[in-house]
């Protein structure tokens, strides 16, 4: 087993001391610098106990940690990803809501959804049902104004893609900004929710089934389907509890800016780094 440590800046030089502590308390190996940002610690024995504290510590530097067997880029085939506050940093429905003047009431929903408190298809129903009226153009002031990638998106997607890994992007949002992430990202495979709009007016409602978690984990088992592979072969990301069932079926989880319960269930969680830290727990 290996201990993979990682920040979002220079890792040997400005933590030097709490490395050598770790490669102590794990007894390691060896410590060998993967790039200028992360490092790993080879063939670490380390208890429960003894990973908590480690994992402790490593927060409080605002290092991510990743405990586990070396994995190559070459076992998946896929990777799929949730899409808001995921791949990209907003939730797409809080930001609609905004143009309403009622971020805050949608906004609550969300979070409540998100820690697994409200199911997520009546957390959906009822935030959908508070744009009723909203002129269809914020959509797009939506995208262009206020969607960015997150943090290490771009590279990480660069990667797999020029590794030959197909990419999933599955989410409880909607289709207007999946679609346009497909394009713009040169994306395989895109599933969401459908916003029914009548003379260019939100009616506050979805048209169709809702993607919820089990819709999420059914498409990710399809895909792999399609594609001819066990899921044990897809990466999958995501940040809330309606994306833990598909993260379940995966061969590597990873929570991603997530809620406790999220990050408490991954293989890997990345609080600091971008999407890209997975490149550095996978060799090429």
């Amino acid at each position: 087993m290996n201990l993979i440590i990682q920040g979002l800046n220079t890792v040997l030089s400005q933590h030097t001391a709490i490395i050598q502590k770790i490669a102590q308390m794990s007894n390691a190996n060896k410590i060998i610098p993967i790039n200028s940002r992360a490092i790993r610690l080879e063939n670490v024995q380390c208890d429960s106990q003894i990973l908590e504290v480690i994992q402790d510590q490593c927060l409080q530097a605002q290092l991510d940690v990743y405990h586990g067997i070396q994995r190559q880029l070459s076992d998946f085939k896929l990777v799929a990803m949730d899409m808001d506050s995921t791949l990209i940093t907003i939730e797409c429905i809080d930001e609609i809501a905004d143009m309403q003047g009622l971020k805050p009431q949608v906004a609550e929903i969300t979070e409540a959804a998100m820690r697994g408190e409200i199911e997520f298809q009546e957390s959906l129903v009822r935030r959908v049902s508070l744009l009723k009226g909203l002129e269809a153009s914020a959509l797009q002031r939506v995208y262009e104004q206020r969607l960015q990638l997150s943090l290490g998106a771009e590279n990480m997607l660069k990667q797999v893609q020029q590794a030959g890994l197909k990419t999933l992007l599955v989410s409880g949002g909607f289709t207007f900004f999946t679609d346009r992430m497909q394009s713009r990202l040169n994306l395989d495979y895109t599933h969401a929710n459908v916003l029914e709009i009548i003379d260019d007016k939100l009616t506050g409602k979805v048209i169709g089934g809702i993607v919820d978690a089990d819709e999420k984990k059914r498409t990710v088992e399809k895909v792999c389907q399609d594609l001819g592979i066990n899921p044990q072969q897809a990466i999958v990301m995501g940040d809330g509890a309606n994306d833990l069932k598909m993260m379940g079926i995966a061969g590597l989880s990873v929570a991603f800016r997530a809620k406790p319960v999220v990050r408490q269930q991954a293989n890997l969680a990345l609080n600091f780094v971008g999407l890209d830290g997975i490149l550095n727990v996978l060799t090429a």
